[in-house]
């Protein structure tokens, strides 16, 4: 009986590329500068209640102060594992949703002129940002590979 060896799957070619492509994708500006945008405006969802002036309604500061948090840690590693994290941007495209959202849907009567602003406003940045971060990888393409950084190999080619 002949043993056949198979090479793992981490060394399989479609992988590897899938890899090299998202490492090509978490270096470029656009991938920094919305890792970075998404920080501040995760910093700023969780400290909003405090710096527009609204931590006196409980409820929402402390969905405010979580979300916040959530947010920073699902799109704040965007640049050292681009591969693993830019699938959770849609998680924290929910919570951006959900910030929009929040000051109507959680307990007790928070749904004031600061605190309806301040998150609808945060929301749709928060939102914004995790749709783009979803994104880059997909619109990563190689210009030298033809379609999506592929390259069909000629009729010649085996």
């Amino acid at each position: 009986m002949a043993s056949t060896h198979r090479a793992p799957i981490e060394e399989h070619p479609d992988l590897m590329e899938l890899r090299a492509r998202h490492d090509r994708a978490a270096v470029t500006p656009r991938a920094q500068m919305i890792e970075a945008l998404a920080l501040v405006t995760g910093l700023f969802l969780a400290a909003s209640p405090w710096i527009v002036g609204f931590n006196g309604f409980t409820t929402l500061a402390v969905t405010n102060l979580i979300a916040g948090l959530a947010y920073m840690l699902l799109l704040g590693g965007l640049g050292t594992s681009y591969e693993r994290t830019h699938s959770m941007a849609w998680a924290a495209a929910a919570i951006g949703i959900w910030t929009c959202v929040a000051p109507w849907v959680v307990a007790g009567d928070v749904a004031r002129t600061r605190s309806i602003t301040t998150n609808l406003i945060t929301g749709v940045i928060a939102t914004l940002l995790a749709l783009a971060a979803a994104s880059a990888a997909r619109d990563r393409t190689d210009t030298r590979g033809g379609s999506r950084g592929r390259r069909h190999p000629a009729a010649g080619d085996h």
